[in-house]
């Protein structure tokens, strides 16, 4: 029997597939990131399995430990606590060792937080890049910010509600004007996505928001980038007749309207 990876709701647990509830009720083992959490979800739709748990935690020894019996033709079935397992959750080691194994591997698709936010954003386009957490250090943003000041393609990250605040106020300060979704408890009671310019989203969040969050972030404007790139060749040209870098960014900036810290950047 293949290790069945399926897909589970994100927050409504209406949400899941009837392909998954069936492979659920019908697998001798059900891997769960938390036993607690995905005993919610059976009991709502009247299945009893037998659960173990895989986390990161552990999930190199159950690797180890289920290997034998995926190869013995048990039926497992491996889930997360929302969404599809080995993205962003733990999954991806047991998924690389049952195929190196020669154990055949299906997927059931389901909810997906990332593609969720997204279409909710109103910034959806033909690509986009999933980013996983936001770095949580300052000088981790801030790289960040850079890279993405070239990216023609809106972006998706998950951050925690603890960090929304700083991270807002850090790009408002990088690109004031970058197009931005913020998605709180999405397919839950108190689904929120809050649209707006990064400048005026940092104003409009005042207290540390409550649930999981999912960032939407605009990509960068035509206009922006080739502004940018006309503002930091004149910062090259500055310090190329002996202005300190940090003089000819405050000047180019002040004159062009560029971000301080995104010219910088460019500068480098």
């Amino acid at each position: 029997m293949p290790l069945a990876v399926c897909a589970t709701p994100i927050g409504n647990l209406e949400d899941v597939t009837l392909r998954v509830l069936r492979e659920l009720a019908e697998a001798d083992l059900v891997l769960c990131e938390d036993t607690r959490r995905t005993r919610t979800l059976l009991e709502r739709h009247g299945i009893k399995a037998r659960t173990l748990s895989y986390h990161e935690h552990n999930e190199a020894a159950r690797a180890a430990e289920l290997l034998p019996r995926l190869k013995a033709g048990e039926r497992i079935a491996l889930v997360s606590d929302a969404g599809m397992p080995a993205i962003n959750d733990p999954g991806a080691r047991l998924i690389r060792v049952a195929l190196d194994a020669g154990v055949p591997v299906t997927v059931l698709p389901g909810p997906s937080a990332v593609e969720t936010a997204l279409v909710a954003s109103g910034l959806a386009g033909e690509r986009y890049q999933f980013l996983g957490y936001l770095p949580r250090s300052k000088k981790g943003r801030e790289a960040l910010w850079r890279e993405l000041a070239q990216w023609p393609h809106p972006v998706v990250a998950f951050e925690s509600p603890k960090r929304l605040l700083a991270t807002l106020a850090s790009l408002a300060r990088f690109d004031s004007e970058r197009e931005l979704a913020v998605c709180r408890e999405l397919s839950k009671h108190f689904e929120e996505v809050v649209r707006g310019r990064a400048g005026d989203l940092a104003e409009k969040f005042e207290q540390e928001p409550k649930g999981e969050i999912a960032l939407v972030i605009g990509p960068a404007s035509r206009e922006s980038e080739e502004a940018d790139e006309i503002a930091a060749a004149a910062v090259t040209e500055l310090i190329e007749v002996g202005l300190s870098r940090r003089r000819a960014v405050e000047l180019v900036a002040k004159l062009s309207g560029v971000a301080r810290n995104r010219l910088y950047g460019r500068s480098l």
